[in-house]
């Protein structure tokens, strides 16, 4: 039975030089719940979907495609394997470590109920510089694009709480076949893929739908 392993937050930012920001909120801890879940509200959207969770970098991350980050500890302890290290719960800056489903191969569109709330995969998370320096690992980013392991990005459809413990059901599958592992390849290593993430329709992040559209363009034009 898929469950909520745990849930992972960062009740403040955290100075450090290797972020844009000048601070991250990447270092998040396993906490008790349960925790409110509903579409972000601060800052016009832009902030995180679970409640006490802040966001370190407000134009990268959080807002509603964005609200809820979950990662496998399946996949966690793949890495754990590979790189020699001890992985924690919530050390990849997840939300929600997740044991007994499939982030990779989600469907972008799928809806997932967790705990009372309703949740709508959305798309991979892309690794950068603030990632790589937290974990210590040269050439992360690199490493990271190449395993395909993203995790996966949520919307809140449904406000509610979850709480570690708390039953995953997948209540949704779209018709089509652009999965997380899919949109990762298209717009990390093979951006010829790009055409094939309108097939999910509003299930696509807005910036994601407009990077498609110019490359056509640039195409038509060349």
């Amino acid at each position: 039975m898929p469950v909520v392993l745990s849930l992972n937050i960062a009740s403040k930012t955290i100075p450090v030089d290797y972020a844009r920001a000048g601070v991250t909120a990447i270092d998040k801890r396993p906490v008790d719940g349960p925790l409110d879940v509903r579409p972000p509200v601060e800052k016009g959207g832009a902030g995180s979907g679970i409640a006490g969770d802040v966001i370190g970098d407000w134009t990268a991350h959080g807002g509603e495609y964005q609200a809820v980050y979950g990662y496998a500890r399946e996949d966690l302890d793949w890495w754990q394997a590979e790189l020699g290290v001890d992985l924690r719960n919530g050390q990849f800056g997840e939300n929600v470590t997740t044991q007994g489903i499939d982030h990779t191969n989600a469907l972008v569109g799928e809806l997932w109920r967790v705990g009372t709330a309703l949740l709508e995969v959305s798309g991979p998370r892309i690794p950068c510089r603030t990632f790589a320096s937290f974990l210590g690992q040269r050439g992360w980013v690199k490493r990271f694009t190449q395993v395909n392991r993203p995790g996966a990005y949520f919307r809140v459809i449904e406000a509610g709480q979850f709480a570690p413990g708390d039953e995953i059901s997948v209540v949704q599958r779209p018709d089509h076949d652009v999965t997380v592992e899919l949109m990762f390849r298209a717009l990390t290593t093979e951006a010829e893929l790009l055409p094939r993430l309108l097939e999910a329709g509003d299930s696509v992040p807005p910036q994601v739908i407009e990077l498609v559209h110019k490359r056509n363009v640039v195409e038509l034009d060349s």
